[in-house]
């Protein structure tokens, strides 16, 4: 079992019902800490970090659509010195170290972490949970109805690793009313098939995922354990407590394994009466919500306020971790995101593609970035600043030389801004 898999807290007395009581500053700054975006140097980008970086935040979310740069890629740029993106590619292909998983989205994960997908898998689509509607009860009924297509792909995949374009039946079906995803029956059955580990994505070659049969492709040494419900659940949600820093039951819910506890109340409770977790309230929230720190984490607090902790300032991607959640993101920092690249053009405010600028516990503006790779040049189409963000020309300065590293990042040799960007910062971004 992976390294994921064996870590325990260790055996702690109960705590007290009173919460701990943090300040928002705080509470931010664990946040950010906890996702490796402040309180400490960036990561060299070596295997080992980046495998790190996944491990620490469970996943990564997948999307390959370079308008910038994949936006998996970006997110490890913000938090990794120097990372190749071939080594992703080895680690993914060749390695297996890594591997495709829908959390239920398409993500990054740690292959050492099978035992607890794989459990998902033997159980679904009953591990889905009410959250997820009528759809459980539909692909069941998918299921059921199309196992003669099932049969087939699987067949079909006997002889070997083939794209969704590649397969017998893909032409013949269509999407059906009232679907928004995947595309065909054909799509949909592989969804399905992959949930059930069945399959897994073997090669992204084209701009299309490769899809080969699981028992071919995992490797032996990977092991395939299903955990009984309460101990995956307890697992779980400390994975994503330790990634998310602080977070109310919903925000575990739905950061990972999304929409897949069967009883998260049950688990945390379990928890926190053997002190695995602590209550926690967070000075002025207007909302008195529960709230949840891993005790693992209660030392890290000391250090979150001593004038030690490193501000850094990050360009984030639209699906980044930090951005799973827009109403928590909204509520903790008092930013509000939106990804306009989904909106009309004429509905848009700041952009197509627009990364937040995040500088220490704080999100100070946007950029709207479009890499022309013809001509080797990344455009920053518009520049915007949160109300009281930092006006000097430091602030103005950093940003710059964060855009100059995502342009050495996605191969641009040369950067321009637009002529209007905030007063202070003008010097720096031109």
């Amino acid at each position: 079992m992976g390294e994921a898999l064996r870590r325990r807290a260790p055996a702690a007395p109960s705590m007290s019902e009173t919460p701990l009581s943090i300040s928002a500053e705080t509470a931010r700054r664990l946040v950010v800490t906890k996702q490796h975006l402040g309180g400490a140097p960036l990561l060299r980008g070596t295997r080992a970090d980046a495998l790190s970086v996944i491990r620490d935040l469970a996943y990564v979310q997948w999307d390959p659509v370079p308008i910038v740069a994949p936006s998996h890629l970006l997110s490890l740029w913000a938090r990794l010195e120097r990372f190749d993106p071939a080594g992703l590619e080895r680690m993914l292909w060749k390695e297996k170290s890594l591997m495709l998983h829908w959390t239920p989205i398409a993500s990054l994960v740690l292959t050492e972490d099978y035992p607890l997908y794989y459990s998902l898998m033997r159980r679904y689509p009953y591990s889905l949970t009410r959250s997820w509607g009528a759809q459980r009860a539909r692909y069941q009924r998918f299921l059921s109805e199309r196992s003669d297509l099932r049969r087939r792909m699987l067949a079909e995949l006997r002889n070997g690793p083939l794209p969704l374009s590649g397969f017998r039946d893909h032409p013949t079906t269509k999407r059906r009313d009232g679907d928004w995803s995947p595309s065909s029956d054909v799509a949909q059955m592989l969804y399905h098939l992959h949930m059930q580990g069945k399959v897994m994505v073997v090669a992204h070659q084209g701009g299309q995922n490769v899809w080969g049969l699981t028992d071919t492709f995992l490797p032996g040494s990977v092991q395939r354990k299903e955990l009984p419900e309460e101990e995956l659940e307890r697992e779980a949600a400390q994975r994503a407590l330790r990634a998310l820093g602080i977070a109310t039951p919903r925000e575990i819910h739905r950061y990972f394994p999304r929409g897949r506890y069967q009883d998260l109340p049950r688990a945390l409770e379990s928890l926190r009466k053997e002190g695995t977790i602590v209550p926690v309230n967070v000075e002025g929230s207007r909302r008195r919500e529960e709230r949840y720190l891993h005790a693992e984490d209660r030392p890290l607090l000391q250090t979150l306020g001593d004038g030690s902790w490193e501000p850094r300032l990050s360009l984030l991607p639209p699906f980044d971790n930090m951005l799973y959640e827009i109403p928590r993101t909204r509520r903790l920092f008092d930013f509000d995101y939106v990804r306009e690249q989904f909106l009309p053009p004429e509905k848009r405010r700041f952009g197509t593609y627009v990364l937040p600028i995040l500088w220490g516990d704080r999100f100070l503006g946007r950029i709207d970035p479009r890499l022309d790779r013809e001509s080797g040049v990344l455009h920053i189409q518009a520049v915007h600043a949160e109300p009281g963000a930092p006006q000097d020309r430091h602030t103005g300065e950093r940003i710059r030389a964060a855009v100059a590293r995502l342009a050495s990042a996605v191969g641009a040799d040369r950067v321009t801004y637009p002529s209007r960007v905030p007063g202070a910062w003008k010097g720096a971004l031109r």
